[in-house]
């Protein structure tokens, strides 16, 4: 069995997940394939995206491919893109109707195996605090994308969350679409040029 495939028959969270406010099954959003160039380290799955199946189905996918440069086609592009959540499934709602943070027994399951199926990858961009805490071992996201250019040296781009729970954070931070984007969409491009 692939990867791939042994990712969506997991079924470690059915407990966690009944045990949650929406009280749903899991459904691993898998969207990876050996000899992707870019990989998009996210946080996990909302409830739309459950729904759909498919990653970044709603605003927050809107805002990101805007950041990225790219069209739906190229972003959900399996042969040239990987989209990894830190959770491969929505971890449900808390009792405010917030979502709850990714189960750390995912990444600690699968994520080093995927990363092993990953050996192309050109550029890595980390969306949020789980994504950059675990590739980058880095707690503070403000600070870490502040560094943006240090670790874009290094193929990677460090990014706040596309959620619209973070556009207070972009609009104090008017740098990060003055300076970041520009370059991260050039990175993206060099990227996913042909060889």
């Amino acid at each position: 069995m692939e990867l791939a495939d042994e990712i969506r028959a997991c079924r470690l969270c059915a407990p966690r997940f009944a045990a949650t406010v929406t009280a749903h099954a899991p459904r691993p959003v898998v969207w990876f394939r050996p000899g992707a160039r870019l990989l998009i380290a996210g946080q996990a799955p909302g409830v739309r995206v459950h729904g759909s199946g498919r990653p970044f189905t709603d605003p927050s996918g809107v805002r990101l491919r805007d950041w990225l440069g790219l069209d739906e086609a190229a972003f959900y592009d399996l042969a040239r893109v990987a989209i990894v959540p830190m959770a491969f499934c929505f971890p449900g709602l808390d009792a405010k109707g917030s979502d709850l943070p990714p189960p750390p027994l995912c990444a600690a399951t699968w994520r080093a195996r995927v990363m092993a199926d990953l050996p192309d990858l050109r550029l890595r961009v980390l969306l949020g605090g789980a994504a950059i805490r675990w590739h980058l071992g880095l707690r503070d996201v403000t600070a870490a994308v502040a560094d943006w250019r240090a670790h874009a040296a290094q193929g990677v781009f460090v990014l706040p969350h596309p959620s619209w729970r973070n556009s207070g954070w972009l609009k104090r931070h008017p740098w990060f679409e003055a300076e970041v984007v520009p370059a991260l969409r050039r990175a993206v491009q060099e990227a996913l040029a042909p060889s």
